[in-house]
């Protein structure tokens, strides 16, 4: 049987992704409990990052280990990746070493020629194009809090970045409406937002889009490999600040979240992630849940206990 790969929320159907966010509250709380389950005791996850992380090498190896696996991190400065070996031979060799991969890199293009060459599991951990292990997260912190997302209203504000193609997937497949609000130029992918057009919706103005949102979500202005650009960003996203003022405009149990870093100051306020509406540290945790379920789903098919 071929391995199937997790590279957009678009690879499982709406039924495993609700699935997986109910087994990712259950694991979450089996860990909570103390209870130690190894499931993939002695499965190796091979770690590919050519992006730098906090989040995402700390939750995947730390589930791993929790999991009764093991992680090996490899950086181009560590590989034959940095040295012009072709995506299809690495992809073969280690693929026949490993038990699953996750790589976090730039261009969403080299993932999908990995997963082709790969034997095993491919896990997307962040291209410049996507971020779908984050919406794991994302959901799953919304459904502790306020139950289903199906339905409700969620207003992404600032750069149509991988993170907001990211919740034009969501907004298909786990069934709500989303408001994008960005500066001219800056939309999301324009070929997601034709082929969702019944769900998701581009705005200008902010406070528009906030208004009755059930869920506010951000991020930086200026991506990893944007750097350059941050001065020309901080006065087109002038604002597009997201703060108390902006979340009293939504609804009254609305959440706000980021997959952060954050720059305070800037995309937040300075006091934003402080704000009681704020779940952003509850949603960095279940990065690491939510990607245990998918890791073990990815390996073992469905699973109940």
């Amino acid at each position: 049987m071929a391995a199937r790969h997790f590279l957009t929320l678009k690879d499982l159907t709406s039924d495993e992704l609700n699935g997986l966010i109910q087994r990712a509250v259950a694991l979450k709380a089996k860990r909570n409990r103390g209870e130690i389950y190894e499931p993939l005791k002695n499965r190796v996850l091979g770690m590919i990052f050519e992006k730098s992380s906090t989040r995402t090498r700390v939750s995947f190896e730390a589930g791993m280990a929790q999991f009764g696996g093991s992680a090996i991190f490899l950086s181009p400065r560590d590989t034959q990746l940095g040295r012009g070996e072709p995506i299809e031979d690495s992809a073969r060799v280690i693929s026949r070493m490993v038990d699953i991969i996750m790589i976090r890199t730039f261009d969403h293009s080299l993932l999908e020629t990995f997963a082709a060459h790969s034997k095993v599991p491919v896990i997307n951990a962040l291209t410049d194009d996507f971020h779908p292990c984050q919406l794991l997260a994302d959901v799953q912190t919304f459904v502790e809090h306020r139950g289903s997302i199906q339905g409700k209203v969620v207003t992404w504000i600032g750069d149509g970045n991988n993170m907001c193609n990211s919740y034009i997937n969501a907004a298909a497949q786990f069934d709500f409406k989303l408001r994008v609000a960005c500066p001219e130029g800056f939309e999301p992918d324009p070929a997601l937002t034709r082929q969702h057009a019944d769900r998701v919706e581009i705005l200008r103005d902010p406070k528009a889009a906030a208004s009755g949102a059930h869920l506010i979500v951000t991020d930086v202005w200026a991506s990893m490999g944007q750097e350059e650009e941050q001065a020309e960003r901080e006065q087109q996203f002038a604002g597009y600040q997201v703060s108390p003022a902006l979340m009293d405009m939504a609804a009254e149990d609305a959440l706000f979240m980021h997959c952060l870093p954050a720059h305070r100051g800037e995309e937040v306020s300075v006091d934003m992630l402080d704000d009681p509406r704020s779940v952003v540290f509850d949603e960095a945790e279940n990065r690491l849940h939510a990607q245990k379920a998918l890791m073990e789903f990815l390996l073992l098919g469905p699973v109940q206990d």
